[in-house]
C-alpha cells in the first residue's frame, strides 16, 4: 500500500519509528537490533522482543526509510546451566563454564547445542514474516573483529569500573579488568586476568587447569567482553539506532542504564532509542518463563494453535509494556473472533470522518499483523467455534469442511486451511473436554434408551427425512419441538438423548444448527435405527 493510502496511525510502532527519525536524525539507513543467548529453546517471551523490533522496522520502512534489522546470537556466552528438559545431563554438565557454541547438540546432528537452538528459530521466523540479518557473536570474537573495542574497554577500565560501581552494593576491586577469558587449554572461563600491557597483550591464569599465558587481542579467540560492556561496544560497532529490552534490563541500575553510560563515555556513541517490554506468561501458569529450566512455550507451540497472522496480531495489538498471557484455553476462541473483527473492519472502510478515525486504529493493527502484505480478497470469514464444530463432525478433514461450506473462493483456500488446521490442533490438544465431541458411526451400537426416548429419536428421524430439505433452521425447529410435544417428553430430557445418540454426550453445539451441519443422510442413519 502506498504511503498516501496508508491509514493514519497512532500505533506504538509508528510512534517509535518517528522517535527514531527525530532523535537520530535523517540517515542513509537505520539499524534496529535484537538478540539473545541461545542457551535453550527460544521461548515466546524472547519472541516478544523480536516481533517488537520487526514491527518498528516495518513502521520505518512504511515511512520510506532504509532499515537494517540485525539479530545477534550471543553464542559466545558461557554455558551456565543445563536445562532440565535435556537428555544426557551428565555429558552436558562437563561443558559448564565453556562457550555455548562448544556444547554438543544432544538432540540432533547440528554442529553445536547453540546452533540447534539458533536454527530452530531461524527456520520459523519467516513463517511469521520476520527476516532479520543474523550475526553470530562467537564468530565475531573468534575472528578478533572486536579487538579495538576490547582494547578501548581496557583503556577505560577505571571509567567502566566507576560506572558499574554506581549500581553495585560492593565495589569492584582495583585489579578488576573489563574482560573475560576462555582458557586456551580447557575452554572454561574460570580465569583471572593478571595483567595488560597497555596495547593488545592480555595476561591470564586459569583456576581450573592452572594454565598461564599472554594472548594478543588481534589474534586470540579467547578474550571477550562481559555483557554490560559487550552491549554498548556493539551498539557503536553496528551503529545501532533502536533496540528494546525487557524490564529486568530496564530496571534502575540495570544493564541498559550502565550500557548507556559506557556507550557515551567510552565508545562515543549515544545509546539507541529503546523501550521496555513486559514479560509474557502462559494462561494457567504464572511468572516469567525461562529457557534455562526447559519449561517453556516456544513459537512453534504457539503456531500450532494460532495462525501466523493471529500470532502477529496478539503482539501488534498490545503495547509492549503491557504484560499479557498466551492462552491455550477457551480464550483462543475470543482471540480469533477479535482478529476476524479487525479483518472485517479493514475491508469495510467507512466514509464518515468520525468512523474513519476509529477504522484507522484497527486498520493499522491489521496491516502490521500480515505476513506478506494485505490479501487481495478478504479471507473467508467463519467463526472459529463453528469451524471447530465442523472439523469435529468431519473428523478433522479440512477438505471436507471446505467442500461443505461451498462458497470458499480459490484465493481464500490457503488461509482457511491454515486456520482450520490450527483450530483442529486446538480441539485435539487443548479444548476443554465438554467442548470436544466425536460423531458416532453408523455401525456403532444403539445407545441404551427408554421406550419413550427411543420413539422420540425415531420420530425425529422421520421428521428430518420428511421436512429438513424443504425447511430452514427456524422452520424446522417447530418440528423438533413437535416431537417432544407429541410424545409428552420435556425438551430438557429429550435434547440430551438426541446428543447422546449423535455424539455420546449429553451436551453439544446448539442443536438445531448442529442437525443442519450433520445433514439429513447422516442423521437418518444414526437416529432411524431406534
Amino acid at each position: 500500500m502506498s504511503n498516501e493510502n496508508r491509514p493514519k496511525s497512532s500505533h506504538w510502532a509508528d510512534i517509535n519509528a518517528e522517535k527514531i527519525i527525530r532523535e537520530k536524525g535523517k540517515k542513509e539507513h537505520y539499524t534496529c537490533a535484537s538478540g539473545i543467548t541461545p542457551s535453550g529453546t527460544v521461548h515466546i517471551g524472547n519472541f516478544r522482543e523480536i516481533i517488537s523490533v520487526d514491527l518498528v522496522v516495518r513502521a520505518l520502512r512504511d515511512k520510506g526509510e532504509n532499515v537494517r534489522f540485525i539479530y545477534s546470537w550471543d553464542d559466545y556466552d558461557v554455558f551456565r546451566k543445563v536445562p532440565k528438559n535435556m537428555p544426557k545431563q551428565e555429558l552436558l554438565e562437563t561443558f559448564l563454564r565453556k562457550p555455548i557454541t562448544l556444547v554438543p547438540d544432544v538432540l540432533g546432528t547440528e554442529e553445536s547445542y547453540a546452533r540447534a537452538n539458533e536454527k530452530n528459530l531461524e527456520e520459523l521466523l519467516p513463517v511469521v514474516g520476520v527476516k532479520p540479518e543474523y550475526i553470530y557473536q562467537a564468530s565475531k570474537y573468534r575472528n578478533s573483529e572486536y579487538a579495538e573495542g576490547i582494547k578501548k574497554a581496557l583503556e577505560n577500565r577505571d571509567v567502566i569500573r566507576r560506572q558499574l560501581n554506581e549500581s553495585r552494593t560492593t565495589d569492584l576491586p582495583d585489579d578488576w579488568y573489563p574482560v573475560s577469558v576462555f582458557c586456551a587449554k580447557c575452554d572454561r572461563d574460570t580465569t583471572k586476568v593478571t595483567g595488560w600491557d597497555g596495547h593488545y597483550g592480555v595476561e591470564y591464569e586459569c583456576e581450573s587447569c592452572g594454565n598461564k599465558e599472554t594472548v594478543d587481542l588481534k589474534t586470540t579467540a579467547a578474550v571477550k567482553l562481559p555483557w554490560r560492556i559487550d552491549w554498548p561496544m556493539r551498539w557503536a560497532y553496528e551503529d545501532v539506532d533502536f533496540e528494546p529490552a525487557g524490564k529486568d534490563h530496564h530496571s534502575e541500575g540495570g544493564s541498559f542504564d550502565t550500557a548507556r553510560k559506557t556507550s557515551l563515555e567510552v565508545y562515543g556513541q549515544e545509546a539507541p532509542v529503546t523501550f521496555q517490554y513486559d514479560f509474557i506468561s502462559i494462561k494457567g501458569r504464572g511468572g516469567k518463563i525461562s529457557s534455562s529450566t526447559g519449561e517453556v512455550v516456544s513459537l512453534i507451540d504457539v503456531l500450532e494453535v494460532y495462525t501466523p497472522e493471529v500470532t502477529r496480531y496478539m503482539f501488534a495489538g498490545t503495547r509492549p509494556n503491557t504484560e499479557f498471557s498466551i492462552s491455550f484455553d477457551l480464550d483462543v476462541l475470543k482471540i480469533y473472533e477479535d482478529y476476524d473483527k479487525c479483518e472485517r473492519t479493514y475491508f469495510e472502510k467507512p466514509e464518515s470522518p468520525k468512523a474513519l478515525k476509529k477504522w484507522e486504529k484497527q486498520a493499522r493493527i491489521y496491516e502490521l499483523s500480515q505476513v506478506d502484505g494485505i490479501p487481495e480478497v478478504m479471507p473467508y470469514q467463519i467463526q472459529i467455534r463453528l469451524l471447530s464444530t465442523l472439523l469435529q463432525i468431519f473428523s478433522g478433514d479440512v477438505d471436507r469442511v471446505i467442500e461443505y461450506l461451498g462458497d470458499v473462493k480459490p484465493q481464500q483456500v490457503d488461509k482457511l486451511k491454515a486456520k482450520a488446521q490450527c483450530a483442529w490442533n486446538w480441539v485435539k490438544n487443548f479444548a476443554p473436554e465438554d467442548f470436544k465431541f466425536s460423531l458416532r458411526e453408523d455401525t456403532d451400537d444403539k445407545i441404551e434408551v427408554g421406550e419413550v426416548e427411543g420413539k422420540a429419536l425415531k420420530l425425529l428421524s422421520d421428521k428430518i427425512e420428511a421436512y429438513m430439505d424443504s425447511c430452514d433452521e427456524k422452520e424446522f425447529s417447530t418440528h423438533l419441538y413437535d416431537v417432544a410435544r407429541e410424545l409428552e417428553i420435556e425438551t430438557s430430557d429429550f435434547f440430551p438423548v438426541v446428543y447422546k445418540a449423535l455424539i455420546s454426550k449429553e451436551k453439544g453445539p446448539r442443536l438445531i444448527s448442529f442437525l443442519y451441519i450433520i445433514g439429513k443422510e447422516k442423521l437418518v442413519s444414526l437416529l432411524g435405527k431406534y
